[in-house]
């Protein structure tokens, strides 16, 4: 393939699924400007490796996975805690109901191991296919499905003991 071709396939994708790409990294980091930050690291990244790609159709798969890698190298060298942001505070300081309803369910899926949170993400909140996740995080799709399965137990389960406590 040649090079102009792929980056004119890759320049249309990311103006097509911009917000998709946002989308995921912020539910990685829950962070405006460090998903903004691993999007644009992500696009340096896969423009560097462009030629590397051999099907052209499998371009925005490709671009996710160099997403998600980067999402997560992100959150090794970062490990911090981040309690709320300075919007949140200010939000809650003012005595409004949070508009928010799926707070838990959040919060539980931060809860999970990384390889089930990522194939929860892909799959429900980017409604990707399995065959296009498990190109995406480099398994196999048995391997996909037992961790959407065990991800989706571990988060009925986590969810449910929130409910007594």
């Amino acid at each position: 393939m040649k090079k102009n071709d792929a980056h004119e396939l890759f320049v249309n994708c990311i103006n097509d699924h911009k917000e998709d790409f946002y989308r995921l990294a912020f539910s990685y980091v829950k962070n405006k400007e460090d998903a903004l930050d691993i999007v644009q690291e992500s696009i340096k990244k896969a423009l560097v490796s462009i030629e590397t790609i051999k099907d052209p159709e499998s371009i925005k798969s490709w671009f996710y996975k160099i997403v998600v890698r980067t999402a997560i190298d992100f959150l090794r060298k970062q490990k911090k805690l981040t309690l709320a942001d300075d919007q949140t505070i200010e939000f809650l300081s003012a005595g409004k109901e949070d508009a928010y309803k799926d707070i838990d369910l959040h919060n539980a899926l931060d809860e999970l191991p990384l390889p089930y949170k990522t194939v929860i993400i892909l799959r429900f909140f980017e409604d990707l296919k399995l065959e296009e996740i498990a190109e995406i995080v480099d398994e196999n799709i048995n391997t996909v499905k037992t961790r959407l399965y065990r991800g989706l137990k571990l988060l009925r389960i986590s969810i449910t003991e929130e409910d007594f406590i």
